[in-house]
């Protein structure tokens, strides 16, 4: 089975393969805390100063609001 980045859509033999790629993938660095997409900031941003999310049906916009950089999103297991 071949797992498959949603970002960058390259490909990977194992799941920890995909895990461990995802922490350095360039093409997901923004994340929306409303629906929970990772997306590259040229897809978030065509002047660079106002980011929406890019999924369709999405509502999140501002940078720092609801789209957030990946390396300031702490997820909390419960």
């Amino acid at each position: 089975m071949l797992y498959t980045c949603r970002n960058c859509k390259r490909t990977f033999a194992s799941e920890l393969e995909l895990d461990l790629h995802r922490d350095s993938c360039a093409d997901g660095k923004l994340f929306c805390t409303e629906c929970g997409e990772r997306f590259s900031e040229g897809a978030a941003t065509t002047d660079g100063w106002h980011y929406r999310c890019p999924t369709d049906g999405c509502d999140g916009k501002g940078i720092g609001d609801q789209i957030q950089k990946v390396t300031d999103v702490r997820l909390e297991v419960s």
